[in-house]
């Protein structure tokens, strides 16, 4: 049963995430789903993986989410030449203490911006694995904690793939979403040229949020309830790419728990302590297509895991019936789900 407090902290939430959110809308014009999924992202604790063309505002959008939240923020220019040591940092030997001294990479900060992540080595990038998954790293023998709250917001670009290293599936699967901005509407456009023609609005953005209240908002979101019909729904939709005769590789087990968490995040941001398919549907496409590997046919036929994502949401039976569970802390029972709940694209 939720209590007054869980409550008090999912207004709070509420309150909080506008504030966030207004700040990043101001800098990021007319992509306010790109926005929103970066902070279900956050709230569920997770990575986010931007993937674009150039120009189109991905570092823009990582730096705006950084700056809105006062906490340590670093960000990494992945390169040919960074090491993996430039990231997770290095042992160096004191010569006063006659003792090694643990010097910190750029990888121990709260929102780690990492762009152009596909133009360092494989070497480089598995640096990232244990921090992006278990949040710690590990030098010579020794653990070390990552600060909390910890996000890695990773760009990259889909085209100039000269002198690139594709992310390999077991990092991708690491990401909690993939998002792409896309290009502007002309409105948004011509906004943009009014707000950023003179001066960057980066210079004036002010932190709207502390990072020790993300730190309690996120553990509001995992008190936010999952109805048993809502995550076997999850568990159906993950199932289904992994036998789905277009794809080569399914999704792992990883991205359905991504999925709930993201879900629950995302019913948080609308108020709600009890998480919908509609949660599940809206994140699908973010949550797994990135980790889905199409055959060889399919790609002949130029059919993309996005595709095959929306198609698999389209045959896989929603919940239907009312779910019943206690929420707002008064006992009452959920909304019954529709049949087929409005899909937001």
């Amino acid at each position: 049963m939720t209590t007054y407090d869980e409550r008090a902290s999912l207004t709070d939430l509420t309150a909080t995430v506008e504030r966030v959110r207004s700040s990043v809308e101001g800098v990021i014009e007319g992509k306010p789903e790109v926005v929103r999924l970066s902070l279900t992202v956050l709230l569920a604790e997770g990575h986010l993986l931007i993937e674009d063309v150039p120009g189109v505002g991905k570092t823009m959008l990582a730096k705006a989410l950084a700056k809105s939240i006062d906490c340590s923020v670093r960000r990494i220019q992945f390169t040919p030449d960074l090491l993996p040591s430039d990231i997770t940092g290095v042992s160096i030997w004191d010569q006063q203490r006659r003792d090694f001294e643990f010097k910190p990479g750029a990888i121990f900060s709260q929102i780690v911006i990492g762009d152009e992540i596909n133009r360092a080595s494989p070497k480089t990038q598995s640096a990232l694995l244990e921090s992006l998954e278990e949040r710690q790293v590990t030098i010579d023998g020794q653990t070390y904690e990552l600060p909390s709250p910890f996000m890695v917001v990773a760009t990259q670009n889909p085209v100039e793939m000269e002198g690139t290293y594709p992310l390999p599936e077991a990092q991708r699967d690491r990401f909690m979403a993939r998002v792409s901005i896309g290009y502007p509407s002309p409105e948004a456009e011509l906004q943009m040229l009014d707000v950023h023609g003179e001066v960057s609005p980066l210079d004036d953005l002010q932190p709207v949020a502390h990072a020790h209240e993300i730190v309690k908002l996120i553990d509001a979101v995992r008190g936010v309830h999952v109805a048993e019909s809502v995550r076997r729904y999850a568990v159906d939709l993950v199932s289904a790419t992994r036998t789905h005769p277009d794809l080569r590789l399914g999704a792992s087990p990883r991205a359905t728990l991504h999925l709930l968490r993201a879900a629950k995040a995302s019913a948080a941001l609308s108020g709600r302590d009890y998480a919908l398919p509609d949660d599940v549907q809206n994140l699908a496409v973010a949550v797994l297509a990135h980790r889905l590997l199409p055959t060889a046919q399919a790609q002949l036929n130029r059919r993309t895991a996005e595709q095959v994502v929306e198609e698999i949401l389209q045959r896989t039976p929603v919940p239907s019936g009312p779910q019943q569970h206690a929420y707002g802390g008064l006992g009452q029972s959920a909304p019954a789900y529709p049949q087929q709940p409005p899909r937001r694209l």
